[in-house]
């Protein structure tokens, strides 16, 4: 453990100099949050699975080290989904739109039982295709939908015994079995799709005219093709696009699953939350953002789903890129640091029977909504700002 306090350290017990840099104090996340948005702390995976997927090359926005590449790709991704995405009123339309594609998708079942897996990672991933390839797929396409379940594949595979063995050992990469075999090949699945997809929606591009993600990227290439220093590349634009998707898909939909399943379990809850979309919104109408802070109830049923449910337990990894001392313990260069959100959400300290869902926890006494410092639901760091800007 790090940078808590010596009584904190006598109950929880100091490890010593360790590899990986572990605290679960909420107050510490947020001392390593000044670090992170500041030029200590860079983001990166193992790297022998690292090397094995990226080839060394650049390779998107989290399997990046800190310096220019990521920072010309991080800004480069905020700056277009605020351009094309979040930053603009009428994309709210575009986000409607798709929930009358999922109302109705749902409509063709009848009321018959069914997955809502499929339906949900659809109108999820949609949000986030429109701005980076500037189109929506059907829920019909076959193809598009063979890729969202290898993205969901691979989440599960990297966080596999096999691939963890693979990171400890990568001279197991030589034995043709393994599911670190299974990643490999689904990641070159992946990469010609997405090449051949970027090849499609660019044909009519206009240069510096960006209809979307695709096209300001390959806008940064043309402007920076005489820099050899450069980091903007066909590979590392694959890269990038893939994260993107992962990023704006698989968190979403299965925070969305939780909550359905949640109002499933308590019927209560669900009839509270329906009538306030009712009184504020109406029947007949489609939800608007203006209407979020008149629906403190609700508002406070999404973030209990988010705490309770831990969707990214440990954060996004990070690592210092030089030696640095947090309150005094000696950080090496290289050292892993990992967010244990999950320990702070369920903390007793910051909340009162952790075990139980209960949304009354972040509204104050006259029921208006309050959020907590504790409510950490993705990491910390530049990254968590990015993070937030996705659907």
């Amino acid at each position: 453990s790090i940078g808590i306090s010596n009584s904190a350290l006598r109950q929880r017990g100091c490890l010593g100099n360790l590899l990986i840099a572990y605290s679960t104090d909420s107050n510490i996340l947020l001392e390593w949050t000044e670090l992170l948005n500041n030029d200590i702390v860079l983001l990166r995976k193992n790297k022998a699975l690292h090397k094995m997927l990226c080839q060394n090359i650049f390779s998107g926005l989290l399997n990046s080290k800190y310096g220019r590449g990521w920072t010309e790709h991080r800004k480069l991704a905020v700056n277009t989904f605020r351009t094309f995405g979040y930053g603009q009123r009428s994309f709210e339309h575009k986000i409607s739109e798709e929930s009358v594609f999922f109302l109705d998708a749902i409509d063709t079942y009848k009321g018959r039982p069914f997955d809502l897996k499929h339906l949900i990672t659809n109108a999820v991933s949609n949000i986030t295709n429109l701005i980076i390839f500037g189109e929506r797929f059907t829920y019909e396409d076959t193809e598009f939908q063979h890729m969202i379940e290898i993205f969901s594949e691979n989440i599960e595979l990297a966080a596999s015994a096999s691939v963890f063995l693979y990171n400890a050992f990568p001279w197991i990469g030589i034995l043709p079995f393994g599911k670190h075999q299974q990643l490999f090949k689904n990641a070159a699945e992946v990469y010609d799709f997405l090449h051949k997809l970027i090849e499609r929606v660019s044909e009519n591009r206009k240069p510096q005219s960006p209809r979307h993600f695709i096209d300001a990227y390959l806008d940064e290439m043309d402007c920076n093709k005489n820099d050899p220093e450069s980091t903007y590349s066909r590979e590392n634009l694959i890269f990038s696009v893939g994260e993107l998707i992962i990023a704006g898909t698989e968190t979403t939909t299965n925070v969305l699953r939780w909550a359905v399943l949640f109002m499933a379990l308590y019927p209560n809850i669900q009839g509270h939350v329906q009538k306030e979309i009712d009184l504020v919104i109406g029947p007949n109408k489609m939800p608007t953002l203006e209407e979020k802070c008149k629906m403190p109830y609700t508002e406070a049923v999404l973030h209990e789903v988010l705490r309770f449910c831990n969707i990214v337990p440990l954060g996004i990894f990070h690592a210092t890129s030089k030696d640095t001392v947090v309150r005094g313990y000696s950080i090496p260069e290289g050292t892993t640091v990992i967010t244990n959100l999950y320990s702070v959400h369920f903390d007793e300290k910051y909340w009162n029977n952790p075990e139980v869902f209960f949304p009354e926890r972040f509204l104050d006494s006259n029921g208006q909504f309050v959020k907590k410092d504790a409510f950490i639901p993705f990491s910390l760091g530049k990254n968590d700002s990015f993070h937030c800007s996705l659907p």
